[in-house]
Formats: structure tokens, sequence, C-alpha cells
């Protein structure tokens, strides 16, 4: 949880920021959005090397090697600053920790079939998820302060010595289950691994479903402080209500990963989340009223973001616990690609019209994607497994 938490935070430091970032740097939007950009771009082409890394070497190595490259990658940051130029350095830095952010997020799955019964999988996946939400809210809410409190130099120092402890921590704590024997890979290359998860018809629409989910949260974290910025909501206040988007997203992915489980149903969960950010993404983006914006992000939060837990539950699944690694690297393929693609196009649309409208509106679109696919997705609950053997019983 710590170290999925940490790459998130790192990710998203600078996104509460992108004014500052323009102004001290002498940079466009566009050219600030690289900070953020990076990350979901790299983890397109190293989601899955990570994800076959891990079923190979073993999540313990995967993901205390990412710690360490996010630490030492942080410590970069500390003398990239506008007096000297630094803000290709600063991006170069954030590549480190791109670079690592895949091998920290797909050793969840892993870990938890290692470490959890059949029915503890998918609420201990809602908490290394809600792990990863912690970082996020983390890197959008406390940043802003620790930047006004310390400046960004000493605010780049509290996070290297943050990223120092959690990778030490990773490399004392992090370790296989002795009672547990993991079936290894089947013995073939990459792509034979990876050849019955790119055939399967219900993964591929889980991927799908991932590539517009993912894509739309990606660029809504991202270009939150600009798409609110014409409502009279500044960059601290835009940090504020992104870390209450994510605290909504911890206490959601604590509880209704545990009613899925209860109830033995995946599906309904996952449509119930995508029609819920339909319905408050509208209210959030235009309200000038920050009470207003504040409740409907929270809401937003707690319904949408536990869909991530679910959906790499049924990743899971669908592809076994054999090649769970690998299946979960091509589910955050597709998610990083759909961030890729749509933060793109966000600002694109933005510069060429003048405002976030028809951002917004691009957003609207991949829930409502993302909405039709995740009502076609097969069930993987107890309720479809005690189905499937009462039939062939």
């Amino acid at each position: 949880m710590l170290v999925a938490g940490l790459s998130q935070a790192l990710w998203l430091n600078f996104a509460p920021l992108l004014p500052t970032i323009q102004a001290s740097y002498g940079v466009d939007e566009a050219t600030a959005g690289l900070l953020m950009l990076v990350f979901p771009l790299l983890y397109v082409f190293l989601s899955i090397p990570a994800g076959v890394l891990t079923d190979r070497k073993g999540y313990p190595f995967a993901v205390s090697l990412s710690a360490v490259v996010m630490a030492v990658s942080a410590a970069f940051r500390i003398v990239a600053m506008p007096d000297s130029g630094g803000f290709w350095l600063l991006v170069a830095a954030q590549t480190g920790m791109a670079v690592a952010q895949p091998f920290a997020v797909n050793g969840i799955s892993k870990l938890v079939l290692d470490w959890f019964a059949p029915d503890e999988v998918v609420s201990a996946t809602g908490l290394g998820t809600a792990g990863m939400f912690i970082g996020m809210a983390a890197g959008l809410a406390a940043t802003p302060p620790m930047v006004e409190a310390w400046g960004m130099q000493g605010t780049m120092v509290a996070w290297t010595a943050i990223s120092a402890t959690i990778a030490a921590l990773s490399l004392t704590l992090i370790r296989t289950n002795p009672a547990v024997t993991t079936p290894p890979p089947p013995e073939a290359g990459v792509l034979e691994n990876l050849r019955p998860l790119l055939t399967s018809r219900p993964l591929l629409l889980l991927f799908g479903i991932t590539f517009l989910g993912l894509g739309y949260f990606n660029g809504l974290t991202a270009w939150i402080d600009l798409i609110l910025k014409p409502n009279g909501i500044d960059e601290v206040h835009a940090g504020y209500i992104g870390g209450v988007l994510i605290v909504g997203g911890i206490v959601g992915a604590a509880l209704i990963p545990l009613l899925a489980e209860k109830t033995g149903r995946r599906r309904p969960f996952i449509v119930l989340s995508v029609f819920a950010a339909l319905l408050t993404l509208w209210p959030m983006s235009h309200s000038h009223d920050f009470t207003t914006v504040m409740v409907t992000s929270g809401l937003q939060g707690f319904f949408f973001l536990p869909a991530f837990a679910l959906l790499l539950d049924v990743g899971s699944a669908l592809a076994g616990q054999a090649l769970a690694g690998a299946a979960t690297g091509l589910l955050m393929l597709a998610g990083n690609g759909g961030g890729v693609v749509v933060m793109i196009v966000m600002v694109t649309m933005a510069q060429s019209a003048g405002n976030w409208e028809g951002a917004v509106i691009l957003l609207i679109l991949c829930l409502l994607g993302a909405a039709v696919g995740a009502a076609l997705l097969p069930e993987t609950g107890a309720v479809a497994q005690t189905t499937v053997k009462s039939t062939t019983g």
C-alpha cells in the first residue's frame, strides 16, 4: 500500500500546481503537463514487461525495485529548480518515477492471491488500491500547502525523505507467503504467455472498459485545476477538491468491495460506479459553489474509484493465478493507454477552443462507453461460481 501510494503521490505532485509551473519555468500548458503525462505514457510501454517480471521474479523483487528507483529519482527533483533552468531535469526525474510505477502497481494482484483466502481477495485488493488513493490524495491536497510553507525545493526534499523511508521499509518487510506454492507461469516466451489473455473475449472487453475508465480518471485528475479555474477555484482549492475526490475513493474502496464480497457479485457494482461518475461529473466541473464541488467530488470518488479494485479482481479471476501479474499488466496497459489518449485529446481540444467545455464532454463520452462495456461484462463473483458448480453437478 505504501509503495503503490507513493507512486501515485509522486505522479500527482504537480497536478494542482500547473499554473505555478507554467509561470516559474516559462512553459505552456501542454509542456507543463508532461510532468504527469509521462506516467501513463511510459506505463503503456512498460506494463507488460513489469507484469511478466512480477510473475517470474516475484512481487517482493518487483515492488522493492520500484520503491528504490522512485526514491533515487525523487532526489533529482531537489536540484531541478527554475533559477537553474531545471524544467527538463524535472521531467527526467518524473520519467524515472514513471519507469518504476508499473512494478509497484502490478504486484498488488499477485500479493493478494499469495496471502489472502479466496473470500478475502476482493477486500484485500480494495485495501491495496486504497493505498494508491491515499497517495493520490496526498499528492493532490498536501503538495500546494507544502510549497506555500517550504517553497518548491523544500517540498521536494520532504518527498525525497518520504520516498527513501518507504523504500527502506519495502526492502525489509515485503516477502512471499512461505505456506503457499504459487504455480509458475508457463515455460514459454512472453508472447506465448500473453496469447491466451489476448484471445479471451471477456478479457478484451475488460481491457476496453479499463481504457475508457482510467482514461477518464487520468484526464480528470491531470487537468482538474484548469477545468475548475474558470469557476473561480484557485489551484490550492483545486488541490483540496482533488484530495476530497480521492478520500471519497479511499472510503469507497474499503466498503464497496466488501459489499461485492458479501453479495458474491462484481458486475452490478462496476456498473454503479460508472453511472455515479456520470451523475456527479457535470455539477462538479461547472458549479461555482466550492461546497457543491467538494460534495460532488467526494461522491464521485466514493462510487467510481472502487471500480479499480473490482476490475483487478475480475482480471485475475479470468486469467488465473499463474498469469495474474501479466493480466494486471495488460489491464494497466489498457488503462494508461486510455490515460495518454484522453489527456492529450483534452488539452488539444482546450487549446483549440480556448475553454475546457469540449474536454468535459469527452469525459462524459468515456463514461458512457465504459457503462455499456460494464453491462456486458461476465460475472466472476461467487454467485457465478456457484451457478457453474450447480450446473455441472
